[in-house]
């Protein structure tokens, strides 16, 4: 199992580490100290992060079928005749996408607007620290 230490759980969560402990001192979240460091559960980490996870509501209520729906605040457009860039920030995360200026301005995007970065991906990269990689003999027939 994955333990994190309670100054990168705060972060991951994005509280402080006073918050943290307090949340083990109630119960909320589970520790053990190992070697003189307290350390939380990875998994059980993640879950906490996934069940307190607060974003927006979608303003617009439409139906889709996509489910990576970030809501956020619009905070710099860079356009050019053709293509404008459009960052978001959608609570911790920062979204930027590529677009036609013409859309731009139709949609009327500018800074302080309210939008929905809508994100639909056929390869979605994963990456871990090396620390976490284990080296297992793979099967001749097996994926690469």
């Amino acid at each position: 199992m994955t333990q994190i230490r309670i100054r990168d759980a705060a972060q991951f969560l994005g509280v402080s580490t006073d918050t943290v402990r307090r949340w083990i001192d109630d119960g909320i979240l589970g520790a053990k100290r190992s070697s003189g460091v307290l350390s939380v559960d990875g998994l059980e980490l993640a879950r906490l992060a996934r069940d307190r996870a607060v974003l927006p509501a979608d303003p617009h209520g439409v139906a889709t079928s996509a489910r990576n729906r970030f809501v956020g605040l619009v905070t710099e457009v860079t356009s050019d005749r053709v293509m404008s860039q459009v960052e978001l920030q959608c609570g911790p995360l920062r979204v930027v996408s590529l677009m036609s200026s013409e859309a731009v301005r139709e949609l009327g995007i500018e800074p302080g607007t309210v939008a929905v970065a809508v994100i639909k991906a056929t390869n979605v990269i994963v990456e871990t620290s090396a620390d976490n990689f284990t080296s297992q003999p793979r099967s001749a027939g097996g994926p690469r």
